[in-house]
């Protein structure tokens, strides 16, 4: 690719996006995203506030013991405060102890703000954001000006706001970054305005920074791209304040798989999908299944239709390779399902299955009728493997269930209510019958604690296997406290997850399923696992 095809990425996901409600990003955590997105190619990261907040102060300090290997670290501030001076402002010299070659200074552009929100004159605005810049330029910094709220100012004064860049260029600022700090332009407004702080200041490197509450973030920042923007701020799976900022998971792959522009080499590009899902595991949310490009269910295949297309030539459904991105193609299973999903999934599993075997159709029957009945095997697909070696003779009964009890207490305390739960269950296992007892803390965890009890005995695997995520669904909610229940259990051995299902009108039945069904898989799992270490 071409040099004026370069597009230089900004990531604020440290900033901007620990800004959003629900984000608190320990010093580790900041620093384990800095190295990932450095790993990634990024050329630009912000690492926050100095003299903000102390953990800022030592993200800059630690990094210079772990320091990255090409990007470049950036700190933020704003301008000086009316009427003082920069030289003598100690939130400037905190900036300054970061030590970071590049600093990023934000300044307002909308008189609205200079008047209303700094509560001065616009002249004093325009000596701030000089002063500053020439302050950081003395000191041996370069800068990246952010024009905050940019867009609404240049739309209620643009002869003003035009002269703030004027002032961040006179005094050495070495990109224009125009902000949409309120996330509320449309993209033919970015592209126009761009265009003509192109024509009003030329010669000048434009950065653009979108926020997302019209829904329109990563489409603004194309736009801006398009009409000659040259650096594009952002964030991982698009965190921030409100609605968000551009998502550089979705912008990245559109700005260089799209339209041709060089953002990061093609190996980093393989990182996204991974780099989303560690971010997102890190900040303690839960990933976006749907999200484009890097959601679990960005290339899933679901309608029979669309599987059996997708498996001849995927182009009929993707609109371009997951593994460019780090991501891989899903075929789901449903009720919406045809023969295509199966015979794929028995592929999956290593069963050998023809499409004329009769079985085959008997196993898409049996998976509609559950699923009317309220199953959801495409998020449980180890329960759809043992559905699909049940029908084939190949499940082997591993006990018998004779009966369960539970049995809850709960203490009502002054503030809070705290319970305690017992399990006892009877099982048969080769003829013998046992029965354990078991304490939990909620009513699934004792059961689930006393069936391990009683098969461990027989099944020593068990002893690996841990339960790792919990859900309840009810199916329908106008029959009240009969409401059919569907529990979802994921369960891990360490090494693997598989998540299994279970439905009934009686939450522990239903959980009582999928926990065993998840205990049965994961000991079928172990069997595979040995016979593959044997065959090797």
């Amino acid at each position: 690719m071409t040099s004026d095809r370069k597009i230089w990425l900004y990531d604020t996901t440290l900033r901007d996006g620990s800004q959003r409600e629900g984000i608190a990003l320990s010093l580790e955590d900041k620093l384990k995203i800095a190295h990932q997105l450095d790993q990634m190619g990024i050329p630009f990261i912000e690492g926050g506030w100095p003299g903000a907040n102390p953990k800022d102060v030592q993200f800059f300090w630690k990094l210079k013991e772990e320091p990255l290997q090409q990007a470049e670290v950036v700190a933020f501030c704003s301008t000086r405060r009316p009427h003082q001076n920069a030289a003598q402002e100690r939130m400037l010299q905190s900036v300054l102890a970061a030590g970071t070659l590049w600093i990023t200074l934000f300044g307002k552009s909308w008189d609205l703000h200079v008047t209303e929100g700094l509560q001065t004159n616009l002249s004093e605005n325009l000596a701030m954001i000089k002063d500053t810049i020439e302050y950081f330029r003395s000191q041996g910094r370069r800068v990246i000006y952010d024009a905050e709220h940019w867009f609404d100012g240049y739309k209620n004064n643009p002869e003003y706001a035009i002269t703030t860049l004027q002032a961040a260029t006179e005094a050495g600022a070495e990109w224009l970054v125009l902000c949409d700090t309120n996330g509320g332009s449309l993209p033919h407004e970015i592209s126009q305005i761009v265009k003509e702080v192109n024509q009003a200041i030329p010669q000048i490197q434009l950065g653009i920074h979108t926020h997302n509450d019209a829904g329109t973030a990563v489409a603004n920042a194309i736009a801006a791209v398009r009409s000659g923007v040259t650096m594009v701020q952002g964030t991982i799976n698009g965190y921030g304040e409100r609605c968000g900022n551009a998502n550089l998971c979705t912008l990245i792959p559109n700005l260089q798989i799209k339209l041709g522009y060089d953002c990061i080499e093609a190996e980093q590009l393989t990182q996204l999908t991974k780099t989303s899902r560690l971010v997102s595991e890190i900040v303690n949310l839960a990933p976006d299944d749907h999200a484009p490009f890097v959601g679990r269910s960005a290339f899933a295949h679901k309608a029979g239709v669309h599987v059996a297309a997708v498996e001849k030539n995927p182009l009929t459904y993707e609109h371009l390779q997951p593994e460019l991105i780090g991501n891989q193609r899903r075929i789901v299973i449903s009720d919406q399902s045809g023969l295509s999903n199966v015979l794929h999934y028995a592929e999956k599993f290593g069963i050998e299955l023809a499409k004329q075997d009769p079985t085959c159709r008997q196993i898409l029957e049996k998976l509609k009728t559950l699923e009317n009945q309220g199953y959801q095997f495409e998020a449980a697909e180890a329960s759809f493997e043992l559905l699909m070696r049940s029908a084939l003779g190949q499940r082997k009964e591993m006990f018998q269930l004779k009966g369960f009890q539970v049995h809850c207490e709960i203490h009502r305390d002054i503030d809070h209510f705290e319970g305690d739960a017992l399990a006892t269950i009877k099982v048969e296992v080769d003829g013998k019958d046992l029965l354990e007892v078991a304490e939990g803390n909620g009513p699934v965890s004792a059961l689930d604690q006393a069936i391990r009890k009683a098969l461990v005995k027989f099944y020593p695997e068990i002893a690996k296997f841990h339960l790792t995520d919990y859900k309840v669904r009810i199916l329908d909610g106008t029959a009240g406290t009969a409401a059919k229940t569907r529990v979802l259990v994921e369960s891990s051995n360490g090494q693997e997850r598989w998540t299994t299902v279970g439905v009934s009108a009686n939450i522990l039945d239903a959980s009582y399923q999928a926990v065993v069904e998840g205990i049965e898989y994961g000991l079928l799992l172990q069997s595979s696992l040995k016979t593959k270490v044997t065959t090797i």
